[in-house]
């Protein structure tokens, strides 16, 4: 079984890696951020992705969505530190098939992927009531518009990132910031980061 195993922080890449290579039916490829993994989605197959959510680059919920509009046969695991209800609610629109946090033990993890492999969903129940409860309000245009904002990008570099003029670019921000109740968009990025929803 290939998989691909797309985590920034090199310590727990290397713990995972091992963990997971002492399974003897598992191959494992590592990616050190959210482009690395795209790359490497996009040179071969695989069978699973299991990702963190927030990278730098592509974000864990971006690549689970360029699969889903690849329409492959790779399964994604989200593992992750934050339970958000925002982003266990995106997950799951985005067809991912497990939402583990990463204090769950090593044995869940190995069980999730084969029973991920099997065609079922493995989501922590609590985490799936909580997700069930708020709705993400953001278009994706006002999500990658807030994140880059976030990062303290000006409202012309963000233009020129998402190939879009300056005025409509502040009309997503604006619609972000209406639709979070923020004072502004670091208050809404900090709203929407809170969340899950960036």
């Amino acid at each position: 079984m290939n998989i691909l195993l797309a985590e920034d922080q090199a310590m727990v890449r290397g713990a995972l890696a091992a963990l997971l290579s002492m399974e003897p039916d598992f191959h494992v490829t590592e990616a050190v951020d959210g482009d690395h993994a795209l790359q490497l989605l996009r040179q071969q197959t695989f069978d699973v992705l299991l990702s963190d959510i927030e990278m730098p680059g592509r974000s864990g919920l971006e690549l689970a969505q360029w699969l889903q509009q690849q329409q492959t046969r790779t399964r994604i695991i989200i593992i992750t530190t934050f339970g958000r209800a925002g982003y266990i609610r995106r997950a799951i629109d985005m067809g991912v098939s497990g939402f583990l946090l990463k204090d769950a033990p090593s044995s869940e993890l190995i069980q999730a992927i084969y029973r991920v492999m099997e065609g079922k969903r493995v989501i922590d129940g609590e985490l799936a009531m909580t997700a069930l409860g708020e709705v993400d309000p953001l278009s994706d245009k006002e999500r990658r518009a807030l994140r880059l904002a976030a990062e303290g990008k000006s409202t012309s570099d963000i233009a020129t990132t998402l190939c879009l003029s300056e005025g409509t670019v502040r009309n997503y921000l604006s619609e972000a910031i209406a639709k979070l109740n923020a004072a502004n968009r670091v208050d809404a990025a900090r709203i929407a980061r809170q969340k899950g929803w960036l």
